[in-house]
């Protein structure tokens, strides 16, 4: 299996290389910034990029989208609700944020809740997972996650941008994260890596979500 991380750009978003090394096919995910490195990342494994895919689509999450897709042939894929957050990309980096960044990618597909990406004999079950984004997803595989910046080690993605809602965002986490093995490793937007059950016993907004009734 292919599994590589690291931080991208002035706001160290987390891009993730997975893939079938046999199959010599991988998924490019959140490609935020530093299209070169990432480019060359891929071309270490000497992999086809079989799509990049997009947890959500904050400008810190898709900048460098075009870059990889023009490198690589792949496909861009990206939950249909996010339609308008990357149509309001650029004006909403620079009234909140008071950064210039380019327009938005187009993609080439929208994903829908449900979905199962196949890269090799690997699988990613998308799950739509709103509240820091109304398109946000998480990519459920066996025993790991990639959960954008729905969960973060120790905390939750921030809710103060349009469209997104704190009620959303735990809920999401509670019906789509928590059901989730304890040793689900899961690989967040930003930040180090964590598990469900560091989460479930740590983390200040996940604990309630445990102790809810009925669970």
């Amino acid at each position: 299996m292919i599994l590589e991380g690291f931080p991208v750009g002035p706001v160290q978003a987390n891009c993730y290389l997975f893939g079938d090394e046999a199959a010599g096919e991988l998924f490019v995910i959140d490609p935020g910034d530093e299209p070169d490195r990432i480019v060359a990342a891929v071309g270490r494994y000497g992999a086809r990029v079989a799509a990049i895919v997009n947890t959500h689509g904050h400008f810190d999450h898709v900048m460098a989208v075009d870059a990889v897709r023009r490198a690589t042939g792949a496909p861009f894929w990206i939950h249909e609700a996010e339609r308008e957050v990357l149509a309001q990309g650029p004006a909403r980096a620079r009234i909140l944020f008071g950064i210039e960044v380019p327009p938005s990618p187009q993609p080439d597909r929208w994903l829908q809740d449900g979905d199962d990406l196949r890269v090799g004999a690997l699988g990613l079950v998308v799950r739509h997972t709103p509240g820091h984004s109304p398109g946000g997803v998480c990519l459920i595989g066996d025993r790991l996650a990639f959960v954008g910046d729905t969960l973060f080690a120790g905390s939750v993605g921030r809710t103060d941008l349009p469209g997104a809602s704190m009620d959303a965002l735990l809920d999401s986490i509670a019906r789509v994260l928590l059901p989730l093995p304890d040793d689900t490793v899961c690989y967040p937007g930003h930040g180090p890596e964590t598990t469900i059950g560091a989460e479930r016993r740590s983390n200040p907004f996940v604990a309630p979500l445990v102790r809810r009734p009925g669970r």
